[in-house]
């Protein structure tokens, strides 16, 4: 161990070397179907012209968005199971704090994006190929990920010269919860972090909101062919996103509320708010899209004939 690096130990894990191989072979086995699930439904849509459309290109996006948030937290977890000191250099500890939050903000971002897609399509029907063109497709996908590390990176800078006190993070990997090593907590990284959580993800949610809102005001006043397009495209988007702010509330509330909750308890709602989301994501879009759910039974198809 090099002694001119800090070392923090992330003390949130319990009777790891029980029961570290069983926590090793779950988590291993859920970060396999993570990925697969995640990827296979990215390739249909590289794959397949017909899904070559802004909707399932932001969906595409989004999967991929959760295969790096899994990867950011899953291998770092197999070697903690597996080793005896659950401990992280204070520059990884940053990186990963990083790449954490902003596949975080990028989610929103994306979701955000999707119901304004879903908008314009239902609502403003024949605008939609002049708003929704290529170019302005990927201006979206470039601020989803840019946006977000131009953020995340300026809180990490007001963060720098902060003195560490405390060398013991209180949780399983590095997020919210790593501002506790601090001596004192920057008062300019409250309110920014404040600002970020507003802008971030209150006004996402208030921007998603009324477009869905709005999708309703006029598939109330449509045919039952425009409220079923409505359904079939709105509901998968509107289970994500539930899922997410829940899995992000937990983040939050966690992080700046003294609870009394045991280890135990913190490092099973740690688990499961990595787990769900990642998992149940193309889940939901696999079962719910009916294009994406066409060409997957498809390509099940094949694979029994072969």
């Amino acid at each position: 161990m090099d002694v001119n690096v800090t070392y923090l130990t992330l003390g949130g894990f319990v009777e790891v070397k029980k029961f570290g191989y069983i926590y090793f072979m779950i988590m291993f086995t859920v970060y396999i179907l993570i990925m697969c699930g995640n990827i296979t439904i990215v390739s249909l849509i590289c794959k397949h012209e017909t899904l070559h459309e802004p909707m399932y290109i932001f969906i595409a996006a989004l999967l991929l968005n959760s295969a790096l948030y899994s990867t950011v937290i899953y291998p770092k977890l197999f070697i903690d199971f597996l080793s005896g000191k659950q401990i992280i250099s204070y520059s990884a500890c940053f990186f990963q704090l990083f790449l954490y939050y902003t596949s975080w903000s990028s989610e929103f971002f994306l979701l955000s994006v999707m119901a304004y897609d879903r908008y314009v399509s239902i609502c403003k029907p024949l605008q939609y190929l002049t708003i929704m063109r290529k170019t302005t497709v990927s201006v979206f996908l470039v601020l989803a990920w840019f946006l977000p590390a131009c953020q995340i990176s300026l809180a990490l800078v007001l963060n720098a010269s902060s003195k560490l006190c405390n060398f013991t993070i209180d949780g399983i990997f590095c997020n919210n919860s790593v501002y506790s090593v601090y001596c004192v907590r920057s008062r300019a990284l409250a309110i920014y972090g404040i600002f970020g959580l507003v802008s971030t993800g209150i006004l996402s949610l208030f921007f998603i909101l009324f477009t869905y809102i709005s999708i309703l005001l006029v598939c109330y006043r449509s045919s039952t062919e425009v409220r079923t397009k409505a359904a079939q495209t709105c509901l998968p988007h509107l289970l994500v996103l539930i899922s997410f702010t829940c899995l992000c509330s937990y983040d939050v509330i966690i992080a700046r509320i003294e609870t009394n909750f045991t280890k135990t308890v913190r490092m099973i709602m740690s688990l499961q708010s990595v787990l769900y989301h990642p998992l149940f994501n193309p889940i939901i879009y696999g079962v719910k899209m009916k294009e994406i759910s066409k060409h997957l039974k498809r390509l099940f198809c094949q694979h029994k004939l072969i």
